[in-house]
C-alpha cells in the first residue's frame, strides 16, 4: 500500500526515535524472490538502514559531519567542481537549488557547502528518515552546522508532487537537480551493494523522464540531470548543454541566463 506523502513538518519535527518506529521496515520481497530484511535501528546515537551483510553490505547511514562528506568539503574543488558549475554556482551567482532526487543527500551537501540553499526530495521514507537524522547532527557540529541550516528536507513524490512540495517548503525553484537511478556499471560489490537497497527500496526510476516533464515546467533558470558518461540522455528534449566528466555527466536544460 502506497504511504501518504508526508510533509516537512512531519519529518523534521519527529525525533529520531519516532522516525524508527515510524519507517521501521520489516520483510521485504526482494526481486530474486527471496525474503531479506531491511530495519531502520539505532546504533551509536544514529539511525542506520541494515540488513544482511552479504547482500546489502555495511548499514546505510547519512554523515554530513566526517568520512567522505567531510573529505569533499575540505578538498573537493571549490566552485570549480564539475556538479558546481552544473548548478551555475559561478564567482557571483548562488542559486537555489531543489535536489529532487536527493538519495542520501551527498550532492545537496556539496552545493549547500558552497554556499546554495538546497530542498532535498526524497520519496522513500526509510531514506528520508537517514537524511533527517544526518542532518540533526551535522547542525549540532560546528564544522557543518552552517551548511546543514542551508538544508530543508521534504519527503514526498517530486514526479506527482513537485509543485506542492516547492511551495510547502518556500523554496526559490532557480534551479533543478535531478540523479534519476540507472543502473550502476561500478565493479565494486560494496557500490552495488549500496544501489540494491535503493533499488527495492524505490525501484528504477521508470518515471525519470515524468520527473523531467515536471521538473522543466517549475525550474526558473535551468533543470540539471546527472548521469553516467556514457548513459543516454532521459526521455524527452534535448539538453541545451552538457559538461562530462570521467565517469558521469550534466545534461543541463537551460530556460535562461542565471541572474548575478
Amino acid at each position: 500500500m502506497e504511504k501518504e506523502p508526508v510533509t516537512r513538518a512531519s519529518v523534521v519535527a519527529a525525533t529520531t526515535a519516532e522516525l524508527a518506529q515510524r519507517w521501521g521496515l520489516s520483510e521485504h520481497d526482494s526481486p530474486e524472490g527471496r525474503e531479506a530484511s531491511l530495519l531502520l535501528r539505532q546504533q551509536d546515537g544514529r539511525l542506520e538502514l541494515a540488513g544482511d551483510s552479504r547482500r546489502y553490505g555495511k548499514p546505510l547511514q547519512v554523515d554530513f559531519v566526517a568520512g567522505r562528506a567531510a573529505h569533499r568539503r575540505r578538498f573537493g574543488g571549490g566552485r570549480g567542481q564539475l556538479i558546481a558549475r552544473a548548478c551555475g554556482l559561478g564567482k557571483v551567482a548562488t542559486p537555489s537549488v531543489i535536489d529532487a532526487t536527493a538519495g542520501l543527500g551527498r550532492d545537496a551537501f556539496v552545493l549547500a557547502s558552497l554556499g546554495a540553499r538546497v530542498l532535498l526530495i526524497e520519496r522513500v521514507a526509510a531514506i528520508a528518515a537517514l537524511l533527517d537524522d544526518g542532518l540533526r547532527r551535522a547542525r549540532q557540529d560546528v564544522d557543518t552546522a552552517e551548511i546543514a541550516a542551508a538544508m530543508t528536507l521534504m519527503q514526498g513524490d517530486a514526479c506527482r508532487d513537485l509543485e506542492a512540495l516547492i511551495q510547502a517548503s518556500g523554496a526559490e525553484p532557480d534551479v533543478i537537480h535531478l540523479d534519476p537511478m540507472f543502473p550502476h556499471r561500478d565493479k565494486s560489490a560494496l557500490v552495488k551493494k549500496e544501489m540494491r537497497v535503493f533499488r527495492e527500496l524505490a525501484g528504477d526510476d521508470d518515471d525519470a523522464a515524468q520527473l523531467l516533464e515536471a521538473a522543466l515546467d517549475m525550474a526558473t533558470y535551468r533543470v540539471v540531470v546527472k548521469r553516467p558518461r556514457k548513459a543516454p540522455p532521459l526521455a524527452g528534449p534535448a539538453p541545451r548543454h552538457v559538461l562530462e566528466g570521467k565517469t558521469s555527466r550534466y545534461d543541463l536544460y537551460v530556460h535562461r541566463a542565471m541572474q548575478s
